[in-house]
């Protein structure tokens, strides 16, 4: 069995469609950071196929709560829902003569191989890098670790809260020095896997040049590291170590979260122009002493901050934030997720998709961040998606269609 041409599409598939449709996909990852990419590149069009350890699967179907009782009476873990949409699922056991060599034949059909075990696992399963190249030479490997495939921690396992302090986000984070705190969401394995979404397009790209795959290789300190972006400058360039300072940007003011009479806003300034703007809206002096420069402001920030929530207290934020619109000073609010999702301008930028799940019925899922359009202006955005699969649901299919002949 030979990889299939580049114009020979991976079917069949029912999921959704879009530019990258006619890729297959081999998802070997589970937990967070190896799904997300394999599930954005799902979303793309590509066919994705999730291999599951048997009986259990991937570790996140029970991780919870919150589950949700299907049909069946089984639960389902909504974390599992959340990255793992337009994809099938195939139970295989690597450790066993039947799950090498169903996976052999996937990998010489694939054009992406996504895994994200500690450093050496995938080796010690018989499927080196070099093997791979041997099996499918356009073959494109994804790799993602927690603390990279080489250096003097390089087999460390790799968990989001870990990385987070680690890779020195939790030091920026929090109401200060003293309260160092996570990111509300595991930003790290989010951003591994968009990085190694990001990389494989890249590799896939080259391949149209040069005919042959590579190894993509990302982790989550490489990736954390990746968006330390003003603040890792900071150091690097200035020598200095940042710290957390709660909701106020390090380097703007204003520009953060300030109270009002009920309620609070969120403010940014980002010129000076704005500045003014704001300060003749409410009454301030923009030149006065320790606020006529954003160095001055963000030098004297408590000033500014008491200034601004002197200005505010006698309304609501609602209020405020009326006179901030009315005035072109860019603000807003602090929803919680119950207000996002039903929010209009959430569901206009189809953040939202509709998919049958096999036990739970209809079901909503947050959606692709990503609209596409043609040169006339039309939509052509993919709008079909479908529910993350049952564990095995797609074994017997998957297995018939590798069949010879």
């Amino acid at each position: 069995m030979t990889a299939h041409a580049p114009d020979q599409p991976a079917e069949p598939h029912s999921g959704t469609h879009g530019p990258l449709t006619g890729t297959l996909v081999v998802d070997l990852t589970r937990a967070l950071a190896g799904p997300h990419a394999a599930m954005m590149m799902a979303d793309l069009g590509a066919r994705v196929i999730k291999i599951e350890a048997p009986g259990s699967g991937d570790e996140t179907r029970t991780w919870g709560p919150p589950f949700v009782k299907g049909q069946d009476g089984q639960d389902v873990a909504t974390y599992f829902l959340s990255c793992n949409r337009n994809k099938e699922s195939v139970a295989l056991d690597l450790k066993s003569d039947d799950g090498r060599e169903v996976l052999t034949a996937l990998i010489q059909r694939a054009d992406v191989l996504m895994e994200n075990f500690r450093p050496g696992t995938l080796d010690r399963l018989g499927f080196s890098a070099e093997r791979l190249a041997e099996l499918n030479p356009r073959l494109v490997l994804l790799s993602i670790s927690g603390f990279g495939h080489d250096g003097p921690e390089g087999g460390r396992a790799g968990y989001d809260q870990i990385a987070q302090g680690e890779a020195g986000l939790m030091s920026l984070t929090g109401s200060g020095p003293e309260d160092p705190q996570r990111v509300g969401v595991p930003i790290g394995d989010l951003l591994s896997g968009m990085y190694g979404a990001y990389g494989v397009l890249a590799a896939l790209l080259e391949r149209e040049r040069t005919g042959r795959g590579q190894v993509v290789r990302t982790s989550l300190l490489a990736s954390i590291v990746g968006v330390h972006a003003f603040q890792g400058t900071r150091w690097t360039v200035a020598g200095q170590v940042p710290r957390a300072q709660g909701n106020h940007h390090p380097s703007i003011a204003p520009y953060g979260l300030f109270r009002c009479g009920a309620g609070s806003v969120q403010v940014a300034c980002g010129n000076e122009s704005l500045w003014r703007r704001l300060c003749t809206e409410f009454g301030l002096d923009p030149d006065a002493e320790g606020m006529a420069t954003n160095a001055e402001r963000v030098a004297h920030r408590e000033l500014v901050i008491a200034a601004l929530e002197e200005a505010f207290a006698p309304q609501t934020g609602e209020e405020v934030l009326a006179r901030l619109a009315a005035a072109g000073v860019p603000a807003g609010k602090v929803r919680d997720l119950q207000e996002v999702y039903e929010w209009d301008q959430t569901r206009s930028q189809g953040l939202l998709v509709d998919v049958e799940h096999p036990t739970l019925g209809p079901v909503q899922l947050p959606g692709p961040p990503l609209r596409f359009f043609d040169h006339d202006g039309a939509e052509v955005t993919p709008t079909a998606h479908q529910s993350p699969p049952l564990l095995d649901e797609h074994g017997p299919a998957v297995r018939d269609w590798l069949q010879p002949g």
